[in-house]
């Protein structure tokens, strides 16, 4: 670290003992709590995701997991609790300001748009384009052209990162379930989270397509976006996170390296005697 200019010596000195606070978690839930009437489905969870980590979520069936999820993406408000995203309060905010802030979700059963082509769902998630608006289409039609331009080549580039690009103008109706999960995902990235929250996403697909789609989260992770994400496919869980949580009947059982985990007699207990929320 290098004395800062304007600094006197003994201060620099002290700025290098004392760089600061350590920067504060991408992610933090601090006792996040939803109820559905007298049931608690998720039951005072907390956790913090760093900047750059794959964070593992994994469970019983029932454990919580995908409504912890709705929970930190904004398709539910929790009963209780704080969410904090890089260090904002998000708890309150919908799902469509969560993203606009960097944090994108995809869902364990993909929707797209089945009549629409690939490139024109994945266009879906472009965020503020200026043509949206009335006024620019007037006033600065050249602009609006350019960013749709911009938009379209940022789409297909999108495309050929998943391996889809050949089917850019086919409609995704035409697509396997391994494809719509690619799919998502390039629609998700075109609004270029910091964040990502993946759900299942090695459910229903085939031996093949699943190492593209490990390869690929692996590379979004080295470009240096945050990713958690549920699975229950624990060769995909070990070969990408360094960390999981483990959830049982809506609560935070026990953290840490898969492989530790995976020999936690609590864990092996939740999954063999079905613990659910």
């Amino acid at each position: 670290m290098q004395a800062r200019p304007g600094l006197t010596p003994a201060a620099a000195a002290a700025a290098i003992e004392n760089p600061g606070p350590v920067p504060a978690a991408l992610l933090s839930a601090d006792r996040v709590v939803k109820r559905f009437g007298g049931v608690a489905a998720v039951d005072g969870v907390s956790f913090s995701l760093a900047r750059g980590e794959i964070l593992g979520l994994i469970g019983p069936n029932g454990a919580g997991k995908t409504t912890l999820f709705d929970c930190l993406a904004g398709s539910q408000a929790p009963t209780s609790g704080r969410i904090l995203l890089d260090g904002r309060p998000i708890e309150r905010l919908p799902a469509h300001r969560r993203l606009a802030a960097g944090l994108g979700r995809t869902f364990q059963i993909p929707r797209p748009f089945p009549q629409m082509t690939l490139l024109e769902n994945v266009l879906l998630g472009c965020q503020h384009l200026a043509g949206e608006r009335i006024l620019p289409n007037w006033l600065s039609p050249g602009a609006v052209a350019r960013a749709e331009r911009e938009a379209r080549d940022k789409a297909m580039a999108l495309l050929d990162f998943v391996a889809l690009a050949k089917l850019a103008h086919q409609p995704a109706r035409v697509l396997s379930g391994g494809q719509r999960k690619l799919l998502e995902l390039a629609r998700v990235l075109m609004a270029e989270p910091a964040l990502i929250l993946l759900d299942e996403p090695a459910a229903g697909v085939n031996p093949s397509l699943l190492e593209t789609i490990i390869e690929r989260i692996a590379e979004l992770n080295r470009r240096g976006t945050t990713i958690l994400l549920i699975e229950h496919n624990m060769d995909l869980v070990s070969r990408l996170c360094g960390r999981v949580l483990v959830l049982a009947s809506g609560r935070l059982l026990t953290e840490g390296p898969p492989a530790e985990v995976a020999r936690d007699r609590r864990v092996i207990e939740a999954y063999l005697g079905g613990a659910a929320a």
